[in-house]
């Protein structure tokens, strides 16, 4: 009787509602070995601005890249997030579908790994990291670097789309009258992170036609 009369006793003491709050946006970051290795770098930087947590792969080939490519060391872009994970380590958290995450950006994505995530071949991290973020339905956005595209690319494309991947190759934007090649990128940067609901209020929208 005294057990339901306190469940009932609307006269208790309320409890208190502390807002509480939202939890830090979590967003995995892979590197490939195609060409643009910038795009990651930037998109790396942009998370960063934006408070996200950011998880990092970066492939053999990407390190490679990145260094003909680019003036960042290796070291630098790893300082840029907050947890960097070595390509061969099938037991990092991100490899599981019980670690929370947002979705995942593989930026530049080669064909090579997009080829291996439209199979389903875990044969590295960034691969199996993709593959969990299908299978739990999350996000997953792969900036493909290529061109021109043969069959076996775009059927790849399309099979990582009927697995709810979103294809994102950066195109660039010449309606936004570029005045740099940085422009082109913070652009393609922007509109990556579009699709996770991230403003970076870093590249110009489209408003409609101009009156001159």
């Amino acid at each position: 009787m005294d057990l339901l009369k306190s469940r009932f006793d609307h006269t208790a003491p309320a409890e208190s509602h502390t807002q509480r709050s939202p939890p830090r946006r979590r967003i995995i970051v892979a590197l490939t070995g195609a060409t643009g290795s910038i795009l990651g770098i930037k998109v790396l930087i942009a998370l960063r601005q934006l408070n996200v947590e950011t998880h990092l792969v970066v492939s053999k080939w990407a390190e490679a890249t990145i260094k003909y490519e680019t003036d960042y060391t290796i070291s630098n872009i790893r300082a840029l997030a907050d947890h960097v994970y070595n390509i061969n380590d099938m037991a990092a958290p991100i490899a599981s579908g019980s670690f929370r995450v947002d979705g995942m950006i593989v930026v530049p994505c080669s064909v090579k790994t997009l080829a291996s995530i439209s199979s389903g071949i875990c044969d590295d991290l960034i691969s199996r990291a993709a593959d969990v973020i299908l299978k739990e339905r999350r996000k997953l956005v792969l900036a493909v670097r290529e061109t021109p595209l043969s069959s076996i690319h775009l059927r790849n494309m399309t099979t990582a789309t009927e697995a709810g991947a979103v294809i994102f190759p950066p195109v660039p934007a010449y309606y936004i009258k570029p005045s740099s090649i940085e422009d082109l990128i913070d652009h393609s940067v922007g509109r990556m992170l579009d699709l996770f609901d991230l403003d970076t209020a870093g590249f110009e929208r489209w408003t409609g036609w101009k009156k001159e």
